[in-house]
């Protein structure tokens, strides 16, 4: 499409939508490493004659202390549902009302009514997924499906165990795996779950967002992770396999928020708006390897990702899957010394 005509259909849509004028400028994204696909941030640029720059953390308690100190000049965020509350709370988010924008419509009902944002006035989703294991069957031939994998480590494995940087993950994990249920305030199991992840901090590598390549090269043969990334590690070594811990696992969704100090508001709406196309959505299906809640986007996504076993948890352990939810401030408090002490 020539240059005239594209602008000139861009300008319609934009009227059609009742969202802003198409402007030319500038988008500051905080999102999570290897998390924002680059074809998607071209085609937005392209649309909109606007220039995305994206800087990434590495979780979400290190993202939000950012945000508070402030003078970090980012628009848009991606919170994961469990700190959404705290953002709002803490007066962190614009209240952006996405579900005044035209392709609103296309989120599935499932997920507009959410508990963190209900009715969604701060946020859009980005992608949902699990926390579950991820080993290499090359190595270890016993059961996938438990926690034991990270928490009671087998012989062949110890050493080669990663352990992503997620407090709430991890905690949530061992929390379960001794009896109890997230966000508990039953003291005897907290102390049980520290004392479980200490003892098996001795068998792990390492407490870290370990590259992809480490696991591909089979430097690392197991890890908490995440069903997109195991997706992704799969691809490249299809010895690794991901399993749903039988003791509990969670289940999870990020989200896109526009900061309430966003120099770019305009320009954040428009991507909240894009994204929420189905064509769009699928792209970040595509790269992420995660679900997405918009409606209609399957089309549009690898033909092989629907089907994907990291993205259909097995009926028999359907019961065993929890949304990950805020815990409130005195257990989160207990989380944050446990997570002291195991990272010290």
């Amino acid at each position: 499409m020539k240059y005239a005509t594209r602008m000139a259909a861009a300008t319609a849509i934009l009227m059609a939508t009742a969202l802003p004028a198409l402007a030319a400028g500038q988008l500051n994204i905080y999102n999570f490493g290897l998390y924002t696909p680059p074809d998607l941030v071209k085609k937005f640029e392209q649309a909109y004659d606007v220039k995305v720059t994206v800087t990434e953390y590495d979780s979400n308690e290190s993202a939000i202390a950012k945000i508070e100190a402030g003078g970090h000049g980012f628009d848009i965020i991606m919170p994961s549902a469990y700190v959404v509350p705290t953002y709002i709370q803490k007066g962190l988010l614009l209240k952006s009302e996405p579900s005044s924008m035209s392709n609103f419509k296309n989120v599935d009902p499932k997920w507009v009514d959410v508990t963190w944002d209900s009715g969604r006035h701060y946020t859009v989703p980005w992608v949902w997924g699990t926390t579950g294991v991820m080993v290499n069957t090359k190595v270890y031939k016993g059961d996938i499906n438990t926690s034991a994998i990270i928490l009671d480590p087998p012989a062949e494995l110890k050493g080669k165990i990663n352990v992503v940087p997620a407090m709430n993950d991890v905690i949530d994990m061992a929390v379960e795996y001794v009896g109890g249920q997230q966000c508990t305030t039953d003291k005897a199991v907290l102390k049980a779950a520290r004392d479980k992840l200490i003892a098996a901090k001795a068998s792990w590598a390492s407490i870290d967002y370990a590259s992809f390549e480490k696991f591909i090269k089979e430097d690392l043969n197991a890890s908490v992770f995440w069903s997109g990334a195991a997706m992704r590690i799969r691809a490249e070594n299809p010895g690794f396999a991901y399993g749903y811990p039988k003791e509990g696992f969670s289940l999870w969704q990020d989200n896109v928020a526009i900061l309430a100090d966003a120099k770019n508001v305009e320009n954040a709406k428009l991507f909240l708006n894009f994204i929420m196309a189905p064509e769009n959505a699928a792209l970040i299906s595509n790269y992420t390897r995660y679900g997405n809640a918009i409606v209609g986007s399957e089309k549009f996504m690898d033909p092989e990702l629907p089907n994907a076993p990291e993205m259909n948890i097995p009926a028999k352990f359907k019961d065993a899957a929890h949304f990950q939810i805020t815990c409130p401030p005195d257990v989160q408090q207990i989380y944050t010394k446990i997570w002291t002490e195991l990272t010290k």
